[in-house]
C-alpha cells in the first residue's frame, strides 16, 4: 500500500471540482458559438483533469483517494452548473400567446423597450395574438415577469435558440467581452 499524506484527498477534491466546473461552462459556451473561449476554458480544464486523475490512479489502494475523485466530480457539476446560471450566457425566445382582446400584449412590451413580432392567430377559443421576442437569457426572468404583469392569462413558452444574426441583438453588437468579439 501506498503511504499517502492527510491532503491528497482534498487536493484530488479540489482538482476534480474545478476541472469539472471549467467542463460544464465550457460545453455552455461551446454550444453558444463562442469558439476561442471554449477553447481555452478547454486547456486548463484538461491539465487538472490529467492532474486529478494521476492522482486517484497514483493512490487507487486508498478509499478516502477515490472518495476525494467521485465526490470533486458530483461537486464540480453543481458548482459549474451555478457558475453557468449566473452568467446566463445565450438567447432564449419567448413566445407568448394572449387570449384577451382587450390586452395588446406586443405594444405593451414595444412600449418597455422589446422588440416584438406580433402575429394573429386563432386558437380553441378563437382569436388570440401570438408574440415572438428574443431576449438574452440573462433578462428572461423580467421579461417573463413584465409579460405575466400586462397578460396574466397569456400562455408563455421559452426555448433556447441561437444568437441572432441581424438586428439589435445580431453580431454587430458588442459581444460577451466588450469589442472583443469572441466566436463566430
Amino acid at each position: 500500500m501506498n503511504e499517502m499524506a492527510w491532503y491528497i484527498p482534498l487536493l484530488i477534491f479540489g482538482a476534480r471540482v474545478c476541472d469539472v466546473s471549467i467542463g460544464t461552462v465550457r460545453m455552455i459556451l461551446t454550444v453558444a458559438g463562442q469558439r476561442v473561449l471554449s477553447a481555452v476554458l478547454g486547456f486548463f480544464e484538461v491539465i487538472i483533469w490529467v492532474l486529478a486523475v494521476g492522482g486517484a490512479i497514483r493512490y487507487l489502494d486508498h478509499i478516502t483517494a477515490l472518495l476525494g475523485y467521485g465526490g470533486g466530480f458530483a461537486t464540480g457539476v453543481l458548482v459549474g452548473m451555478t457558475i453557468e446560471n449566473r452568467i446566463a450566457l445565450g438567447y432564449r425566445l419567448v413566445r407568448a400567446i394572449n387570449r384577451d382582446p382587450e390586452i395588446d400584449l406586443s405594444a405593451a412590451m414595444r412600449g418597455r423597450g422589446h422588440r416584438v413580432t406580433r402575429v394573429e392567430g386563432t386558437g380553441q377559443s378563437g382569436a388570440v395574438e401570438i408574440m415572438f421576442m428574443v431576449v438574452r437569457r440573462r433578462r428572461l426572468r423580467e421579461t417573463k415577469h413584465q409579460i405575466a404583469e400586462i397578460a396574466p392569462e397569456a400562455f408563455m413558452t421559452v426555448e433556447w435558440t441561437d444568437r441572432p444574426t441581424n438586428g439589435p441583438l445580431g453580431p454587430t453588437q458588442r459581444g460577451v467581452f466588450g469589442r472583443f468579439r469572441l466566436g463566430k
